[in-house]
């Protein structure tokens, strides 16, 4: 696999009982089957989830990082999150 080939590597910070974390997850899971993805999911309370809040400060829940960087928080934007799949695909 070359560079131009890995896939996105999409992190959510996710919280108990959060509506929109088990929505995120739905639209990542409809997104990877168009787009090479790596998903993972973290829990709020870990270590590496409140590290990651610490560091970006997100107001609601889910956080979410695309290739390590603040993408958005609370309601994933899916028309956004697709476009930036899209250009990314066409660059590789």
């Amino acid at each position: 696999m070359t560079a131009q080939e890995s896939p996105t590597k999409v992190t959510v910070v996710q919280a108990p009982a959060c509506h929109y974390c088990e929505d995120a997850a739905a639209v990542l899971a409809e997104l990877s089957v168009r787009f090479a993805l790596t998903v993972r999911m973290v829990e709020r309370d870990s270590a590496e989830g409140r590290e990651l809040i610490g560091r970006h400060r997100p107001p609601m829940a889910p956080l979410v990082l695309v290739d390590g960087e603040f993408f958005s928080s609370g309601r994933l934007p899916r028309r956004r999150l697709g476009k930036l799949l899209q250009l990314r695909t066409a660059a590789a």
